[in-house]
């Protein structure tokens, strides 16, 4: 991780367990401070006294990110750092209910968590990235993005929406010194997916590690647009979308 370019300060939001925590404590190894958001206090300062354990400067926020105050919050909280690395690692399937049988305020969360938040943040410290030539933006999905399925009607469809905004955000920064990376993710073996009752010891099954799929990530960040968690015979989307850029270059009269 080069802190250099991704640093002094990162923020993970969803950085107190799971692939959250793994980030965490990868990237307080690095040498980068952290500002740790997530809505469960006892794990997040539990997260926050791994990190701090490195020589890092730990900053924990405890809230909700689908809350109306919410990214003017993480704004004021870090208004006097350089946050260099942006990762977004919330965004649990939090109402995973048939779709004419759930509550569409519930559903809202899901939307408000996966698509609001996420492009609130990305707006707001992507354009201080791109004003000083470097960062990183990384952005966990999801396989769910690729196929819809029974219950994850709403949350299938967020994340479809979250990995082609990603790509289309790479365009827009690939020449301006600011990386970005969806890193599409499978069952991994974090305690939200326990906790909504997944079989992960499914016999010839085996579920990911968060260690692995966060180490997996960093390493990848500086390749985007997508990549997904243990693939790697994967096809390059970099071509496909540049591809696809070049054409809607031409169509608008532009140069690619």
């Amino acid at each position: 991780m080069d802190v250099t370019k991704y640093g002094p300060w990162a923020l993970i939001a969803g950085g107190s367990e799971g692939v959250g925590r793994a980030f965490a404590t990868q990237l307080a190894e690095a040498g980068l401070n952290l500002v740790l958001i997530a809505r469960k206090p006892v794990a997040l300062e539990e997260t926050a006294a791994l990190c701090r354990a490195h020589g890092v400067q730990v900053r924990p926020l405890a809230l909700d990110l689908t809350a109306s105050d919410s990214v003017a919050r993480v704004i004021d909280e870090v208004e006097d750092v350089e946050v260099g690395l942006l990762i977004y690692n919330a965004g649990a399937n939090t109402h995973s209910e048939e779709f004419l049988d759930g509550d569409l305020a519930e559903f809202q969360r899901v939307i408000d968590l996966n698509v609001t938040t996420p492009l609130a943040l990305v707006h707001h410290f992507g354009r201080a990235m791109r004003d000083r030539g470097r960062g990183g933006i990384l952005m966990v999905g999801s396989k769910a993005s690729y196929v819809g399925s029974v219950r994850h009607t709403v949350y299938g469809g967020v994340k479809s929406f979250g990995r082609i905004f990603a790509e289309g955000l790479w365009v827009e920064l690939r020449d301006h010194g600011v990386d970005v990376l969806e890193l599409v993710l499978g069952v991994t073996r974090t305690p939200a997916m326990e906790r909504v009752g997944l079989a992960l010891d499914v016999p010839g099954f085996e579920a990911a590690d968060p260690e692995d799929v966060a180490r997996e990530g960093l390493a990848r960040l500086a390749e985007g647009p997508v990549h997904l968690a243990g693939d790697d015979e994967q096809k390059s989307r970099a071509d496909v979308v540049l591809g696809t850029h070049r054409m809607m270059q031409k169509l608008f009269g532009g140069s690619a």
